[in-house]
C-alpha cells in the first residue's frame, strides 16, 4: 500500500515536535503514526525532511547513519544530548511521543 499524504504529513508533525536536546528513534515515530514499519519514516525523512529537525531522528540503537554521523552528533551535542562513543544515550534522550499533552 503506498503512503498516502496525510501519513507523510504526520510524520513530519511528529518529527517536528521531538524537542531540542531530545531524540526519537525510526521506530518511536513510526509506531506514533501508526505505521506498520519504520522504512516508511525512512523513506519520508530522506525525501521530505530538509526543513525539519532531522538531526534528532536515529536508528533503534541510538547511532545515526554512517553518511550523517559527524554532522548528526555534533548537531545532537550542541543540543545537550548524551552521546557515548558515538551513540546517543537513548535512555536519557528518548523522546516519549506520550509526553505531548492532549
Amino acid at each position: 500500500m503506498p503512503t498516502t499524504d496525510a501519513q507523510i504529513e504526520l510524520v513530519r508533525a511528529l518529527v517536528a515536535q521531538i524537542p531540542v536536546g531530545r531524540v526519537a528513534t525510526y521506530g518511536d515515530i513510526a509506531a506514533a503514526a501508526g505505521l506498520s514499519t519504520p522504512r516508511t519514516v525512512g523513506w519520508i525523512m530522506r525525501t521530505d525532511s530538509a526543513d525539519l529537525p532531522w538531526h534528532r531522528v536515529l536508528g533503534a540503537g541510538g547511532r545515526p547513519a554512517p553518511h550523517l554521523a559527524h554532522r548528526q552528533l555534533q548537531r545532537l551535542a550542541e543540543e545537550g544530548v548524551p552521546i557515548r562513543d558515538g551513540r546517543v544515550d537513548l535512555r536519557d534522550a528518548r523522546f516519549r511521543f506520550s509526553e505531548l499533552p492532549d
